[in-house]
Formats: structure tokens, C-alpha cells, sequence
């Protein structure tokens, strides 16, 4: 059985042969085993945007930082569109006119090798890429007092990414599509369930409509506690959630949805064992303690992060450890489960 094999096979719902885990952005000394799905956006979403900052497609720009392995946010206090009823003269994405869809697709995939490895593949954000249009406080007053203009605006973006989800599935033939967004904080969900309903569930619909008729199991990315969107999720095919993060009830979750949803992540990822300078007991430790909690019963993909400079010894030591105790402990929790 193949890393792919055994991926889709948790995401059917099925106990997989092994604990699977995600693909992970650095690379560290101990890392023996193929991911078991490749995370991937196509390469003319992503050219904007460098491992220092850059532009989205919409125009937000964003900062990177080292300390974080090169992730980005959008620049603070640099916001683009400060009254939303303004919308056309500011939010002019790049033209798609002459993109060769089929050429982009197979240097996007060159490096992939698709038999041993899932590839995972979508669009989305339409909350968080209006809040980084607008910034928090004016996003989320024009999204109660502005509904109207708001939802004209993302039609406006899901019609400009709808041929690039007909490309998608035509050139790319992913093996899931994923829906991304991240729709609250580490406490609770930024908007109401209401409004979520109401004004960023149909375009999460709209993105996952094409790939869900042609059969394709629909993972959804969203970070903090958001467990409140759940059963909507499912309403657009959503059978993995990733990161599935510890301020979610995650053991009352994976009970309530057994054998429907797949936990990816389950790690504290703003807890100590990312930290700079954690020992590698506690790291190890958590990394054990994630696996015996949730890997009981299967649902659950293994997916874990620290933080860091990529080029610091003491970043790559502590992702080694994880990778180490992944290779030895978790990857063969179910052998050792008999």
C-alpha cells in the first residue's frame, strides 16, 4: 500500500494501515517517509507572494518573517480598501487571459510523484482575504452594515476563481480539493453561525461544487475554534478539516464524527513544544501524548509544527525530534495496536 493508498483510505473513513502524515514545509535530518498528501496551490495564485512578503492576487500585501520559517500575514495597518462600496476601482486581480492552464499544470506537478503521493489542491478565503482587504474592525462592520456590497464583491471573486478550479480538475485531477478559510479565533469563531450561514458558507459551497459532483472528498482548511461551522461543513462534502486545532473539543468531535470527518493536525501548535528553546523531552512527550489521544480508532492524520529560522540548528533539531518520534512511535501506532 502506497502513502496515497493509505491516505485515501482515511479519508474514505476507513482505519488506515498506518498513522499518515501531512506534507510539512522544512525539511529536517530524520525525515525517511514520503508525506502522505502534497499541499499545493497553483503557481500563478502563489508568484505574488515570496518567502519575504509580496502581494495576494486581490493586491493585500503581506510580511514574512524568518522567525516563522518564512510564513506571511498581511502587512499591519497597511490596508488597501478602506470603504467597501469602492470595491471596483481597488480589488483588480491579475488578468487570466493567455495562461496556458495545461502547461502551468505539469510544471506545478513535475516534481510530484502522484502515485505515491495524494495531492491536495483548492481555493478559497473569503473571509480572510476580505479581513485583509479591509482589517478587522471595517471588514467586519461593512460584513453587518454593508451586506449587500460585501456579497457583491465576493461574487465578483468566486467568478474570478472559478476558471481556475475548471483547471484544477481538468489538468491537475487532484486526488481531494480543499476549501480554505479561517473563520475564527482561538476562542471563538469570528462571526456569528448566522452570518457564516448567511454570507461566507455559499461561496464555500460555490468553490466546492465542481469537485464534489465529480466525486472528490473535500478536506477544509480553517484554524482556531471553529467546531461551530462543522455541520455546515458537511453540506459541501467536507470529509477532513485540517489543522484541527486543541482549542476545539477534538475528543468530543472525533467521537461524534467517527468514521466521517478526518482530524489532521490535533497538536498545539502555540504550545510549548513549538517554542524556541522547548527540551526535547517535552517535545517528544507531545508528540506522544497527540498520538494516544487521537489516533485510536483512526480519523486522524498526523501534522505538527514548531517555529523558527529554517536555518537555525536549534529549529531543525527540535522538528527532528518530531519527525523521530512520528517514524517510530506514531506512524506504527496501529501495528503496535495489533
Amino acid at each position: 500500500m502506497t502513502e496515497k493508498e493509505n491516505f485515501l483510505r482515511l479519508l474514505s473513513g476507513k482505519e488506515p494501515a498506518w498513522v499518515p502524515r501531512c506534507s510539512v514545509i522544512y525539511k529536517d535530518k530524520c525525515q525517511k517517509y514520503p508525506p502522505a498528501f502534497i499541499q499545493m496551490r497553483m503557481s500563478f495564485l502563489s508568484q505574488f507572494r515570496t518567502p519575504t512578503g509580496g502581494r495576494d492576487i486581490w493586491g493585500v500585501p503581506y510580511v514574512a518573517t524568518k522567525e516563522t520559517g518564512g510564513m506571511s500575514l498581511p502587512e499591519p495597518n497597511n490596508f488597501i480598501l478602506d470603504d467597501v462600496t469602492k470595491w471596483r476601482d481597488v480589488i483588480k486581480p491579475p488578468s487570466t487571459e493567455g495562461i496556458n492552464w495545461e502547461e502551468m499544470a505539469k510544471k506545478d506537478l513535475a516534481n510530484i510523484n502522484r502515485e505515491e503521493n495524494a495531492v491536495v489542491i483548492g481555493v478559497g478565503g473569503f473571509f480572510m482575504e476580505f479581513m485583509g482587504m479591509m482589517g478587522f474592525e471595517e471588514g467586519l462592520v461593512s460584513l453587518s452594515l454593508e451586506k449587500e456590497t460585501v456579497l457583491e464583491l465576493f461574487d465578483f471573486m468566486a467568478d474570478y476563481l472559478q476558471p481556475f478550479i475548471e483547471a484544477i480538475m481538468k489538468y491537475y485531477k487532484p486526488d481531494a480539493f480543499k476549501v480554505t478559510d479561517d473563520t475564527a479565533t482561538a476562542k471563538n469563531p469570528f462571526i456569528s453561525p448566522q452570518m457564516y450561514r448567511e454570507m461566507i458558507k455559499p461561496y464555500h459551497m460555490r468553490v466546492a461544487k465542481m469537485p464534489l459532483e465529480a466525486g472528490l472528498p473535500i478536506m477544509m482548511h480553517d484554524c482556531g475554534r471553529c467546531e461551530d461551522s462543522i455541520e455546515d461543513w458537511f453540506d459541501f462534502g467536507v470529509r477532513g478539516w485540517d489543522p484541527a486545532q486543541v482549542m476545539n473539543d477534538l475528543q468530543g468531535i472525533k467521537k461524534k464524527y467517527a468514521g466521517k470527518l478526518m482530524l489532521c493536525g490535533c497538536w498545539d501548535s502555540s504550545g510549548p513544544p513549538g517554542w524556541a528553546g522547548t527540551s526535547e523531552e517535552v517535545v517528544r512527550a507531545a508528540v506522544r501524548e497527540c498520538a494516544d489521544t487521537y489516533a485510536p480508532g483512526g480519523d486522524f492524520c498526523f501534522w505538527a509544527s514548531v517555529y523558527g529560522e529554517a536555518d537555525d540548528e536549534e529549529f531543525t533539531n527540535r522538528a527532528s525530534w518530531i519527525t523521530d518520534e512520528y517514524n517510530n512511535y506514531v506512524r506504527p501506532f496501529y501495528e503496535r495496536q495489533g
